[in-house]
């Protein structure tokens, strides 16, 4: 077990900035501007593919970083306000101005209730940010405790996405909407575990059959791009709730079955 304080972990990497990690961070924060300018301009469609291109330069910025040996405690503090704007600020003004904004045609209080799932979805992603910067160097690598930001924008854009696809309006999805907005800000701050992929090392040798599932997804990728990711982080979104339960019915059946060999014979 690592007893290392976090924020002596921090405090250890080197101070100053390196120049190629940073561009990837550089680069999501910018795709993450810029779908809330594409949303403001009701290109939903583009705002959300923005914000799966920032999940994918989010997900290299910490790779390359490690690659290169130039980590740094200002890279690891960038990464996380880039994550703030890029997966909690944009993805709850899309959704909000693509969607929830048309529950204040129901009532005045659903009006209200649509922008305040917008801003719960926001504010958990900075709860879930702070709680994942005060784990460094404590948790198991291999699980997230609690759904992560970048899937949770995952899941809310890839709805949009989907939606725009195949013309159907968000004034006919909000309540859909409002409920997935919700469900994974609330996932995001929850002690749900979910599988992290930190421990997959793309350098190690694999079987065959590996490749060809690699070439499968591509191929399905490029079948229809907003169906495949939106199914993929929905059900990843809905697997930690799942395998929770899955734990806790297993438990208790172990629990059941250990009362009954210890009750004496009458």
């Amino acid at each position: 077990m690592d007893d290392s304080n976090p924020k002596e972990t921090r405090k250890n990497m080197p101070r100053g900035i390196f120049l190629l990690p940073n561009l990837f961070t550089t680069g999501a924060l910018f795709s993450g501007f810029y779908a809330i300018i594409a949303a403001m301009n009701g290109r939903f469609e583009i705002a959300a593919a923005a914000i799966f291109i920032a999940f994918l330069l989010d997900g290299l910025d910490g790779r390359v970083a490690r690659l290169t040996n130039t980590q740094s405690a200002f890279g690891a503090e960038f990464d996380s306000l880039s994550d703030m704007v890029s997966f909690g600020v944009a993805p709850a003004l899309i959704v909000y101005m693509w969607s929830l904004v048309y529950l204040r045609d129901v009532s005045n209080f659903m009006g209200k209730l649509g922008w305040l799932a917008a801003f719960i979805y926001a504010t958990a992603t900075a709860l879930r940010l702070a709680r994942f910067n005060t784990q460094v160097g404590t948790a198991d690598k291999r699980y997230f405790q609690g759904l992560a930001s970048p899937a949770a924008a995952a899941v809310v854009m890839g709805s949009v996405w989907f939606c725009e696809i195949y013309d159907i309006r968000g004034v006919d999805v909000t309540y859909g909407a409002l409920v997935l907005t919700l469900v994974a800000g609330l996932l995001m701050v929850s002690n749900f575990s979910y599988y992290s992929f930190k421990d997959l090392d793309l350098r190690e040798k694999v079987p065959f059959v590996a490749l060809l599932a690699a070439v499968l997804v591509f191929v399905f990728l490029s079948l229809g791009p907003a169906t495949v990711l939106f199914a993929f982080f929905f059900l990843y979104m809905m697997s930690g709730p799942v395998v929770s339960l899955f734990r806790w019915n297993r438990k208790r059946m172990r629990l059941a079955e250990s009362g009954r060999g210890s009750t004496p014979e009458s």
